[in-house]
C-alpha cells in the first residue's frame, strides 16, 4: 500500500453544527463509494481545544503519532475575535489502494470559533463525534473551561501536568478530574521507561530485599517538570507502602520524607538545567547497606552506575532510546483505550507531597 493519501474536503464559513455533521456524513459516503476497500475507522474520537495561533504546532505533533492516530479528530480552534463558526472537514484515505486491500478512512474536522462559543462548546461538538466510540478531550493550551463543558460528552481527558505553571495546582487539578473522567497524563507516561528500569533493577530475587532497605531517593528533572518527578516518587511510594509528608524547599529543589516500615526515606527532587526536553533526567537510590544505584539519560538509553560500600563502581548502559514527544503523544492516545491502575495511587501520593 502506498504511503500517500488523498483528501475529500468540504468547507463553509458562518456555518452550523448541523451543516457540519451533514457534510461529514456525505464525505464519508462519497469516500467509501470510491473503492470497496475503504472502510470507516471506528476506534476513538479525539476532541482538541487549541489556540488558533498555535494550532499548527499541535497538527505537526499529531502527524507524527503514526499508527495510534484517532479515527476522527475534531479541532476546536479558538480565536478571541472570531464571531462565527467556520469549518473545514477532511476525509483522508490511502491514494493507491490495490484490489483486495482494506484501509480505514480518517476524518478531521476543524471548527474555528471564538471565546464567546466556549460556554456552549459541548453543543457544537456533540453532533460531530462518532457515536458509540470513546471520546478523548485534549486542551494543550489550557482552556479548562472548555474541558469542563466537554466532560459530559467524553470518557477520557488527556493532559500534561508539566504544562501547568504551578506543579501543586497541576497535581490537584489532575486528582479532581479523576473523579469525573479517566485521565491520561503525558507527564506520567514520560516516566514509563524509568519505572520499568527501576522495577527491572530490583526484580531479581536477591535484590528485592533491598527495596525494604532504601534510605534515599533522588529524582532529577527538567526545571519545568517537577510534576513528573512527583509522579515518579508517588509511584515508588505507593507501590512500597511508604507514607508521604509534605515537601520543603531545599538547596534550589525540594526535600521530603517518605515513611517506610523500617526507616524513613529521604526524598530529593532536584532540577537539572542541562536537560532540554520535558521529563526526567536521572534517579539515584541508596540503601542502608551503603550501595547507591544511579540511572541517567544517555545516548541510546540510560547510563547506569552501581557504587558499592567500598567505593568501587560498575557502569553499563540500559538500552532503549527515548520515544520523543511524538512517541509520548502517540502512547497517550493508545492509553485512552487502556486502563493504568498505578497512576491514581501515585497521583494521590504526589498530592500529599505538595500540600
Amino acid at each position: 500500500m502506498a504511503g500517500s493519501t488523498t483528501d475529500n474536503v468540504w468547507r463553509e464559513q458562518d456555518t452550523t453544527p448541523t451543516a457540519i455533521e451533514a457534510a461529514i456524513r456525505q464525505l464519508e459516503h462519497d469516500r467509501v463509494q470510491e473503492h470497496p476497500g475503504y472502510v470507516q475507522s471506528r476506534v476513538l474520537n479525539l476532541v482538541l481545544v487549541v489556540d488558533r495561533e498555535w494550532s499548527g504546532e499541535i497538527a505537526n505533533r499529531l502527524r507524527k503519532v503514526g499508527r495510534f492516530h484517532p479515527s476522527r479528530t475534531i479541532v476546536c480552534s479558538i480565536g478571541p475575535r472570531q464571531t462565527s463558526l467556520d469549518a473545514l472537514v477532511t476525509v483522508a484515505a490511502p491514494g493507491d489502494l490495490r484490489d483486495g486491500e482494506i484501509a480505514p478512512t480518517r476524518e478531521t474536522v476543524v471548527v474555528e470559533m471564538g471565546s464567546r462559543h466556549v460556554p456552549g462548546i459541548d453543543t457544537i461538538v456533540d453532533p460531530l463525534v462518532k457515536t458509540d466510540l470513546p471520546t478523548l478531550v485534549w486542551a494543550p493550551h489550557g482552556h479548562h473551561d472548555a474541558v469542563e463543558q466537554l466532560l459530559e460528552l467524553s470518557q477520557i481527558v488527556l493532559l500534561d501536568s508539566v504544562d501547568e505553571p504551578e506543579p501543586g495546582e497541576a497535581i490537584r487539578r489532575a486528582l479532581a478530574l479523576t473523579e469525573r473522567s479517566y485521565l491520561v497524563d503525558l507527564a506520567w507516561l514520560r516516566s514509563t521507561p524509568w519505572r520499568e528500569r527501576i522495577a527491572g533493577t530490583f526484580d531479581p530475587a536477591n535484590r528485592r530485599r533491598d527495596l525494604g532497605a532504601l534510605t534515599r531517593l533522588e529524582i532529577r528533572h527538567h526545571p519545568d517538570s517537577l510534576a513528573a518527578g512527583l509522579l515518579l516518587a508517588g509511584w515508588l511510594a505507593s507501590r512500597l507502602g511508604w507514607e508521604p509528608s509534605a515537601l520543603v524547599h531545599h538547596g534550589g529543589g525540594w526535600r521530603g520524607r517518605l515513611h517506610a516500615r523500617r526507616q524513613d526515606v529521604t526524598l530529593d527532587l532536584v532540577p537539572d538545567r542541562s536537560l532540554t526536553v520535558p521529563g526526567l533526567a536521572g534517579i539515584t537510590v541508596e540503601t542502608a547497606r551503603g550501595e547507591t544505584r544511579t540511572l541517567d539519560r544517555g545516548p541510546g538509553g540510560l547510563s547506569a552506575r552501581l557504587t558499592r560500600r567500598d567505593g568501587s563502581t560498575q557502569d553499563w548502559t540500559v538500552l532503549g532510546a527515548s520515544r520523543g514527544e511524538s512517541g509520548i503523544l502517540g502512547e497517550g492516545i493508545r492509553q485512552a483505550l487502556l486502563r493504568d491502575r498505578t497512576y491514581l495511587p501515585a497521583l494521590r501520593v504526589a498530592e500529599a507531597l505538595v500540600r
